[in-house]
């Protein structure tokens, strides 16, 4: 498939509609002017989804069925896989085998080794094959892979916000002595799903950490700071639940061997980032906060240095479902099929 899609319409699938980061993808694209939704799919939720969401009633006639693969095959460009990890590898070599674009925004295809896939998420990878094949969508780092690529495997939330506000420093700086990366999530967070712990009667008036250093986005993020840095980089999360929706606030603590001054700090991202559409630098002594990111596709970076000039506290705000899954997801079509990058997301 050639990027001449600027010039015409592509016909663009959903599967998994029925939950958060589904829905949201659903809702850019009905803005994009150059997609037509042609295919909905998830397998717990059928029907209308002018009856399932009603805030598209009067804005699409699609109808969510069960996925069927001759369907998305036919009626599909590009896909969209929103599916709960572990089930994505068994849907992606298909389409793929077809001819079509995936994007797929599950976890099964970001971890370049099986094994360490299949320690941190008790599953058999199945669709080894693929994964070299699949390009990590931080467009930031892998844009010019991202043009070229058929398959790509949308990044986590909580490591967007991470490698986003650590890039800078991994590139540059040799002497990076520990990482403590404390990070914090909205509920939505944890997909459509019941569960006791996220009633809101559990959620309100209340902040806890989970999973503490065994969270399953620490390979992630380590796998992609290494590849930044040359060498190997380990760091050290923990994560948090927030009472609120939507939204991640990541403050993260990089001790330094040699110092660095804030000015020359601030310089450095500044530079880094200065062709990049959706990240936004905060002023020297202005921190990020997260309901300035919320519902769009940014990312807010705010720096501070400690006294002796070695201790670096970098934080980074992104709303979990746009810039953390779907909006994202859509920045990849983008760039994938030729059209301009912030199309439906600003």
């Amino acid at each position: 498939m050639k990027n001449d899609y600027i010039y015409k319409t592509i016909r663009v699938g959903v599967v998994g509609v029925s939950g958060y980061t589904g829905r949201e993808v659903f809702e850019l694209l009905l803005k994009h002017p150059g997609v037509r939704i042609t295919y909905v799919a998830a397998n717990n939720t059928q029907g209308a989804m002018a009856e399932i969401y009603p805030e598209f009633l009067n804005r699409t006639t699609l109808v969510c069925e069960k996925f069927d693969l001759k369907k998305a095959k036919s009626k599909c460009d590009v896909v969209f896989l929103a599916l709960p990890h572990t089930e994505s590898m068994s849907v992606a070599p298909k389409l793929l085998k077809a001819g079509l674009k995936v994007i797929d925004l599950s976890a099964d295809y970001r971890l370049k080794n099986t094994k360490v896939y299949e320690t941190w998420y008790a599953y058999k990878h199945t669709d080894a094959k693929n994964l070299d094949k699949a390009i990590y969508g931080l467009p930031e780092f892998f844009r010019q892979k991202i043009k070229k690529a058929d398959f790509i495997a949308n990044p986590g939330c909580y490591p967007t916000a991470a490698i986003l506000g650590l890039a800078p420093l991994m590139a540059t700086r040799k002497d990076i002595a520990s990482i403590v990366i404390d990070a914090k999530s909205g509920v939505s967070g944890a997909g459509r799903k019941a569960s006791v712990g996220l009633l809101a009667a559990e959620v309100s008036e209340n902040f806890k950490a989970y999973k503490v250093l065994s969270h399953q986005h620490a390979p992630e993020i380590e796998q992609y700071l290494s590849q930044l840095a040359g060498k190997t980089a380990k760091v050290h999360f923990v994560a948090h639940l927030l009472p609120i929706n939507r939204g991640i606030l990541n403050t993260m603590y990089v001790q330094l061997a040699e110092g660095i001054t804030l000015n020359q700090l601030h310089t450095l991202y500044k530079k880094f980032y200065k062709m990049e559409p959706f990240v936004r630098l905060h002023p020297e002594g202005s921190q990020p906060e997260v309901k300035n990111v919320a519902k769009t596709n940014f990312c807010d970076i705010g720096l501070a240095v400690s006294a002796d000039k070695k201790m670096v506290v970098i934080t980074s705000a992104i709303d979990n479902l746009v810039k953390g899954a779907a909006g994202q997801a859509v920045q990849n079509m983008n760039i994938m099929c030729g059209f301009d990058e912030t199309e439906a997301l600003l």
